[in-house]
């Protein structure tokens, strides 16, 4: 092969502009690549495409057709970057004394590779170690790259370029290479032995788990030369390492991370959202942008027009969206949001029985429970938190009777359950409602607990001014509707059998202290709150309430521990929405009201302008019906600017303006806790460099809020370590257990020993009238007069069952008759993992489908299907299994949506399918009530 072209080659591949390229090759004798000048751009039409053909092949702009550059992806297990391979081909660098100028390219890119070749041809002279390096490394690289490069691109001048190597790149190529005089290549440096012996030494970092996940996960990770060679997990008994071992996701960290397809410098886009047309812009310009951007936007529409959209990608202490939100309250204030995605409904409900949401226990007060209902909760897959796997563990040694109430069989009940309840979703309030009619008939109630701290159980006791209201017990006696609530009436709505109902009612009624532990999965449907409510009924007539051993019903999330934060100002601005309903702030948010969409602090003074959508994949894959969100993106006149941060070009991310490249819990620092109940507080410390030009949000953030002249962002620290240390220690005084912040950081964090043992209600329980419960009338509202008063549709005052909007009572099955719903697997952190094939050999992606709804659509096991109904459609394929209830099918949530281009959805987003009609009370995420059709795709 031609010498020149090989050191083309190789400058080319360190970073040539594609401009300064194309003038370099025109200038080129036709005898350097035969055919290559006939297929150069000959007008502006032609240069233009070769330019974004340049740019989307080697530099990044559009993921979906780069071309890997670097040895290790082509020839490890998983195809990720800086792995085993890579720190190979770093030893022979560092062995001739030399090392990469720029630690944020993989050392194996085939810039370094061929430049090596050089420098060994120049130091040996042709063959030899020359020979032997491009033997082993650089020729086999260069052949898998144009390979690639042939496949993906038809331009004629890449073509030409591919034909060109993959002929003539044999073996003896490089002994060719030449050059008029020895000089060190650009990309590397010369290294001192000392220096060059510290990269060759393995070192082990501590590192955690930083995705919205309750078990987190901690680690230790083996690096050399700024590889990462492996993954671990457990420690010494009694560490925090020991106590939070790393599941299969944990584990497979670097293979999701650490890809090909990563996100290299800022990306503007030059065409419409959800394009691929994407140019490189310097961080310089992408903060001076957004500076700029968010100047213009602010002073036409006022700061109500900046939203920063709900993200949990970066669940840490100092994370991406509570940065955007503390730097825009510094610059004036945003529209804020209030709830969650996860407990909307749950978080909303429990209050208006209750009067708080700090309705939980601790662990170690559950080992006294003689009974577990575990009612849609799976803490297998969800890890709520690592004591609630351990719990579990012990009642099964125990024997302690285990019931699992959900339409999948899920992981929680093959591992643990004595007893597993399919009930159809959305119908979980009407199974409460029959359990309480038994508990009633077979006078198994508690009735001095009822009577003592509830309100609106009976006729007898009705808050002031409700006297004439109905009562729970009247609904369930039906002697206003005219229907009893029995199990015959609630077997034909949840396809439970009625004698299994009374069974179960009676079990848990009889079995003091049980405990009911409520998931977060039923109250993600449309009648969310009534279903939260009916069931914290139960531990009410049983007298569970404020027992050890036994529950609220509600949340079992309960602050353990005081947990650092970044402190977020007053918002100037002062409103907020739900979070679920930031579409319809984008097309209607000045129509908006408190009443029916839930705004809080007036009326909005704007529509949604300026959208931050930092570290998270809800600006269109998390959130519902995918293909009603993307007509609201794609028109630039409603919301005019949207960045984005992320380490892939995610759906959401395809659909910003402006796109970031973000840093993976490997490249950087990081401090995380539990959700709410945990016992341990975590540190991850850097592992390698940050990859390409990636940069934490911490940095930019930094430099934009000096941009718009705000002060004190960082509060004084210059890092994310010092910031992490000011947090931590503001905590200390509260949490004098804590080690000093150096001690936990270079541990990897701390498990707590002393741990407050806790049961919510314990005090009212004790001293019945004395202790007020924290509601209106000091007592537990069953009939709430804050509902009552409120009259919203579909929300009555006592907890009544309410059918579900696309639930199995709907009309809507007669065109759709399959319930759909989505769970969290042990293969994906919500839509984390979904890019890595080794989790895809833990968990095929898969519709789930009973088998008698599968013979009636003459499905066989690995049939590619189709699903739709009105929002959208699928195409995927299926699992035909025993553990999906008849009638439902199920497709875990967080896959990647991926439209063919009529549009159907071949990766399997459940989200092309969910509604984004909110529910009632909370205004939130109802997305496991939608109706579908499946059928077989031929």
């Amino acid at each position: 092969m031609d010498s020149d072209f090989l050191n083309y080659l190789r400058l080319h591949f360190q970073g040539e502009e594609a401009e300064r390229l194309l003038a370099r090759l025109k200038a080129w004798p036709e005898a350097a690549v035969p055919g290559l000048q006939a297929a150069l751009p000959q007008d502006a039409a032609e240069t233009e495409r070769f330019v974004r053909d340049y740019e989307g092949l080697f530099c990044g702009t559009d993921t979906s057709a780069a071309v890997p550059l670097w040895e290790s992806v082509y020839t490890g297990a998983y195809g990720r970057l800086l792995d085993e391979r890579t720190a190979e081909v770093a030893a022979c660098y560092l062995a001739e004394g030399v090392w990469i100028t720029d630690a944020s390219e993989p050392a194996d890119s085939i810039g370094h590779e061929l430049a090596f070749c050089q420098l060994l041809r120049e130091r040996y002279g042709e063959g030899g170690p020359a020979e032997a390096f491009a033997a082993a490394h650089a020729l086999p690289l260069l052949q898998n790259i144009f390979r690639l490069v042939g496949q993906r691109c038809r331009s004629a001048y890449f073509a030409v370029l591919s034909d060109f190597v993959l002929q003539g790149s044999g073996t003896g190529g490089t002994s060719r290479i030449s050059s008029k005089e020895y000089a060190l290549p650009s990309c590397f440096r010369r290294i001192r032995e000392t220096e060059a012996a510290e990269l060759l030494a393995e070192r082990t970092v501590r590192a955690a788990g930083r995705g919205n996940c309750g078990g987190k996960c901690s680690l230790t990770v083996t690096t050399r030369a700024g590889c990462v060679l492996k993954t671990a997990g457990g420690g010494k008994p009694g560490s925090v390492q020991d106590a939070l071992r790393p599941c299969a996701r944990g584990m497979a960290y670097p293979e999701t991370f650490l890809r090909a397809d990563r996100l290299r410098t800022p990306l503007l886009q030059t065409g419409e959202r959800g394009s691929s047309n994407f140019r490189r812009i310097t961080w310089k310009e992408a903060v001076q942008l957004m500076a700029d951007k968010i100047r213009g936007i602010t002073d036409l529409y006022g700061p109500g027009s900046r939203y920063v959209n709900y993200a949990t990608g970066v669940s840490a202490v100092i994370r991406p969206d509570r940065m955007a939100k503390r730097l825009l309250a510094m610059d004036g204030g945003f529209l804020d949001y209030y709830n969650s995605y996860s407990t909307a409904c749950l978080k909303t409900a429990v209050p208006y029985m209750y009067g708080t949401n700090e309705t939980g226990c601790s662990p170690d007060t559950l080992r006294r429970a003689r009974l577990l209902i575990l009612w849609g909760f799976n803490p297998v897959t969800n890890f709520h938190n690592p004591e609630m796997f351990r719990l579990l563990q012990y009642h099964r040694e125990k024997k302690t009777p285990v019931i699992v109430i959900d339409p999948q069989y899920s992981d929680t009940a093959a591992a643990f359950a004595t007893r597993h309840v399919a009930i159809r979703p959305g119908t979980d309030a009407a199974l409460a409602a029959a359990m309480a009619w038994v508990i009633w008939t077979e006078k198994l109630a508690d009735e001095d607990f009822l009577d003592r701290h509830c309100l609106g159980h009976d006729s007898a006791h009705m808050p002031e001014g409700f006297a004439d209201a109905e009562s729970w017990k009247a609904y369930i006696f039906g002697q206003r509707d005219g229907t009893e609530k029995t199990p015959a009436w609630a077997a034909a709505i949840t396809g439970i059998p009625a004698e299994e109902i009374r069974d179960l009612a009676v079990l848990y009624a009889r079995s003091r202290p049980a405990a009911i532990l409520t998931g977060w999965g039923p109250q993600r449907h449309a009648n969310g709150e009534q279903t939260t409510r009916a069931i914290l009924v139960l531990p009410c007539m049983t007298g569970n309430v404020g027992l050890e051993g036994g529950s609220t019903g509600g949340s079992i999330e309960m602050p353990q521990h005081r947990k650092p934060s970044i402190p977020v100002p007053a918002n100037p601005y002062g409103r907020s929405i739900p979070s679920f309903l930031w579409t319809d702030a984008i097309l209607r948010g000045t129509e908006m009201t408190e009443r029916e969409d839930g705004v809080r602090g007036g009326r909005l003074e704007s529509n949604i302008r300026l959208l931050f959508n930092l570290a998270g994949n809800t600006l269109v894959n998390q959130h519902s019906d995918v293909n009603r969100t993307l007509r609201i993106l794609q028109d630039r006149s409603k919301c005019e600017f949207i960045i984005d941060s992320d380490l892939f070009m995610t759906a959401s991310a395809r659909y910003a303006d402006l796109i970031l490249p973000g840093t993976s819990l490997l490249e950087g620092e990081h401090m995380t806790g539990p959700w709410e109940l945990g016992n341990f507080l975590l540190y991850g410390n850097q592992s390698i460099a940050p990859l390409f030009s990636s940069r934490f949000e911490f940095e930019w953030l930094c430099e934009l809020a000096d941009e718009l002249g705000i002060r004190g962002f960082s509060e004084g620290c210059r890092t994310v370590r010092e910031w992490n240390g000011l947090l931590y220690d503001r905590i200390r005084p509260a949490e004098p257990e804590l080690p000093a912040f150096p001690e936990f950081a270079a541990a990897g964090g701390y498990l707590y020993r002393e741990n407050r043992s806790f049961t919510a209600f314990r005090e009212q329980r004790a001293h019945p009238g004395e202790v007020r419960y924290p509601t209106e009338s000091g007592k537990i509202e069953i009939f709430s007069p804050a509902l009552a008063r409120m009259a919203l549709p579909d929300v009555s005052p006592i907890p009544r069952y309410e059918p579900a909007f696309e639930g199995c009572q709907d009309a809507k099955r007669e065109k759709y008759p399959l319930q759909l719903i989505g769970w969290h697997t042990k293969r994906r952190c919500h839509s984390i993992h979904d890019n890595n094939v080794r989790m895809e050999k833990l968990e095929p992606h898969r519709l789930w489908i009973h088998p008698e709804d599968a013979a009636a659509r003459k499905l066989r096991e690995g049939d590619m299907a189709e699903i739709w109904n009105d929002r959208g459609r699928i195409r995927m394929r299926v699992h035909i299994s025993g553990r999906i209830m008849k009638g439902v099918v199920g497709i875990p949530q967080g896959a990647w949506f991926t439209p063919d281009p009529a549009g159907t959805d071949i990766r399997g987003c459940v989200n092309t399918l969910t509604t984004a009609r909110s529910t009632p009370l909370a205004k939130g995420n109802p997305q496991h009530s939608a109706l579908v059709e499946v059928k077989r795709n031929t």
